[in-house]
């Protein structure tokens, strides 16, 4: 393969890079109170010598990474299922686009539900807004993380996006890793999920050919994730009001470590990762001579009905959607105690949220809203079928 040093900005750690790369993370003191946060009663040097036997980022991620999240799945969740039959080509390198729920989750419990399955675990896309401390940046990059720069200007995004694209085509064509990106920046506050047209341009500046050719080799898999409850739900029902009432309102980076804690360690019912078939097929289909602008929004609203056809639906999501009517439309969805669970489960959340000028109405409105969306778009993409 041949190496490239274009990429040494964003890409993950190659194994020769691991050695220098862990002392400094032993050496640096925030490392260590992290990793005493993280595994506590361990030794942090007998985690060090453990670091230093893995001489691969995906040994790493087995010693480390794995147990770490199956741990999280065991303490946090009712169970996590992976379906991914719909692959039917389980040897190919795909680019994983999915609904984005949880900041660390969602690619951590696909990278170990793969390696359940005996293959290796995705590269991942990750914003650097959330690599607020070095070891964090550090630590990512061992973890098999490529780095999305944001807060540019738009000549050096420009330059930025298309060097990522290239990068991304590179891990699929030429390393052979398989890859996941979400279908957004950020994750959708109400989870309406919709794939952002930037994504696909940005996926469709490297690569050779036309949109479609390019598009096709990176064999886009749609990837449905559904969570039972999202644990930091009510963070964002708060936010929508903050961002209501306060002209300007932006996230701070203690908020942004209050999600990233939240997501991880809250309650999270029942998850499941679906995977659509590739991509490939439908591109073929495409006119690729349409605009592109034109182009990119069919290529998008492709990848949506994949995702929502694929979401595991759970009692919630019809009770939410019944709350919100005033009807009893999916009242055979769902037993009265499942109700009567939700409905506790909302003024629970309800309850969490500390705000002087606290709008319930408008609160538990956002938050049923959350729970809602997916069946609602379930229901429009099944009926096109």
């Amino acid at each position: 393969m041949e190496i490239t040093t274009e990429f040494d900005e964003i890409r993950p750690y190659n194994s020769e890079e691991l050695p220098q790369i862990y002392e400094e993370l032993i050496a640096d003191p925030a490392f260590q109170n992290a990793i005493a946060y993280a595994i506590p009663g361990v030794p942090f040097e007998a985690v060090a010598n453990k670091m230093r036997s893995c001489k691969t980022s995906l040994e790493f991620q087995k010693a480390f990474s794995a147990e770490f999240l199956w741990g999280i799945a065991r303490k946090h969740t009712d169970g996590l299922t992976f379906d991914n039959s719909a692959l039917t080509n389980q040897n190919l390198s795909y680019t994983y686009i999915s609904n984005h729920r949880d900041i660390i989750l969602d690619s951590g419990f696909l990278s170990i539900l793969l390696l359940d399955q005996g293959k290796s675990t995705v590269e991942i896309a990750i914003g650097d807004n959330l690599l607020i401390y070095p070891w964090i940046k550090k630590l990512v990059r061992v973890n098999k993380s490529f780095i999305v720069q944001r807060g540019l200007s738009m000549r050096q995004m420009l330059e930025s996006s298309a060097r990522m694209s290239r990068y991304m085509h590179y891990a699929i064509s030429e390393k052979k890793e398989s890859i996941w990106i979400a279908q957004r920046e950020g994750r959708a506050k109400d989870s309406n999920d919709r794939t952002q047209d930037s994504v696909l341009k940005m996926l469709a500046m490297g690569g050779e050919g036309d949109i479609i050719e390019r598009l096709k080799s990176l064999n886009i898999a749609p990837l449905s994730i559904s969570y039972e409850y999202d644990p930091c739900d009510y963070l964002k029902a708060k936010e929508f009001q903050l961002k209501r009432d306060i002209e300007g309102y932006k996230k701070s980076t203690q908020d942004d470590l209050k999600n990233m804690e939240t997501g991880l360690f809250g309650f999270k019912g029942k998850v499941h990762f679906q995977t659509a078939p590739c991509l490939n097929e439908k591109l073929k289909q495409l006119d690729s001579s349409l605009p592109k602008c034109e182009l990119f929004t069919q290529i998008s609203t492709v990848i949506d009905k994949e995702i929502y056809r694929n979401y595991k639906l759970y009692p919630g999501n019809y009770v939410a959607h019944d709350l919100l009517s005033g009807e009893n439309k999916f009242a055979d969805q769902y037993t009265t105690e499942e109700k009567n669970r939700f409905e506790e489960y909302i003024a629970n959340q309800l309850e969490k949220i500390d705000l002087p000028n606290k709008d319930i109405p408008y609160l538990k409105e956002k938050l049923l809203i959350m729970y809602a969306n997916p069946l609602i778009n379930s229901l429009v993409a099944n009926q096109c079928d």
